[in-house]
């Protein structure tokens, strides 16, 4: 039959063999870049499953990191004093550092729990596994921009005006995803494999946001310890989410120490996701 594609008797169909690769060479940035209409459909889906049948629906965006500046601008601000360290309004100060630290928390728990989500769609279809922790961090990056439409309500509130310095916040927060997805790609490899995981994460990133500068400036450090601190990826990219969006002197130091740090998260982490991966769909 004209047309038809079925194969020619005796003669054998095409075989694709997909092994897994070794080293640096399985990272094949040509193969992400040929399914990245893909990770923008996983990042669509986890968008719509995370706000489905939710009454307030996108409103949590705003809500949670709202709610969570009054319980710091009260608990740590009022009762604990720490309003004194800052010329700026209390309220503005940590809902800034909020910002890049709510995006960078959220990010690395729905990254975390990624591939036991994506259980059965890794079972029964290839394609490159780290589009699954990379379209939890990228949904979430809808949320940031509500969460970025409030901080300039809020900063119209308060009577404070962007400076030039606003332009930089697009390289901080590209220096959060990348410190987000390195986190996040490592733990999902972890929580694959050790599922003790899943408990150790909120905990984990519960002491990791009093480790960092959300609700105290970074000069409130001392100066001797501020580099050491500065190895934390979130210490300078707050700060620096904080003094640009506000108008306040950057550590530029701390900035860039935090940031080489994201980019060796990074790094660690694809390099330890694709050294499990070929056990992913056997144990997830």
């Amino acid at each position: 039959m004209a047309g038809s594609s079925a194969p020619l008797p005796g003669v054998e169909p095409p075989l694709t063999l997909i092994r897994p690769g070794r080293g640096w060479q399985a990272l094949n940035v040509g193969e992400l870049w040929r399914y990245r209409e893909l990770l923008f459909f996983l990042a669509w889906r986890d968008i719509k499953v995370r706000y489905k049948q939710t009454v307030l629906g996108v409103a949590w965006a705003v809500l949670q990191p709202v709610l969570a500046t009054i319980v710091f601008a009260v608990f740590f601000g009022r009762l604990g004093g720490l309003d004194q360290h800052t010329t700026l309004p209390y309220p503005v100060f940590v809902y800034a550092g909020m910002l890049a630290w709510g995006f960078f928390a959220e990010a690395v728990s729905q990254a975390s729990q990624s591939l036991i989500a994506s259980a059965n769609l890794l079972t029964k279809v290839y394609f490159p596994r780290l589009l699954v922790p990379a379209a939890a961090v990228a949904g979430l990056l809808v949320d940031f921009a509500i969460s970025l439409a409030v901080m300039a309500v809020l900063m119209g509130f308060y009577g404070i005006a962007p400076k030039a310095t606003v332009f930089i916040v697009p390289l901080l927060m590209l220096a959060t995803v990348v410190a987000a997805l390195g986190v996040g790609m490592l733990l999902a490899a972890l929580t694959v494999t050790y599922r003790d995981f899943r408990y150790i994460v909120p905990f984990l990133l519960q002491i990791w946001m009093f480790a960092s500068p959300v609700a105290y400036p970074l000069t409130l450090v001392p100066e001797r310890w501020r580099i050491a601190y500065s190895l934390n990826p979130l210490a300078g990219i707050i700060d620096g989410f904080r003094s640009c969006l506000l108008g306040e002197p950057i550590q530029t130091m701390s900035v860039a120490i935090s940031t080489c740090v994201a980019v060796i998260l990074l790094i660690a982490g694809a390099a330890w996701f694709r050294r499990w991966e070929r056990r992913f769909a056997d144990i997830v």
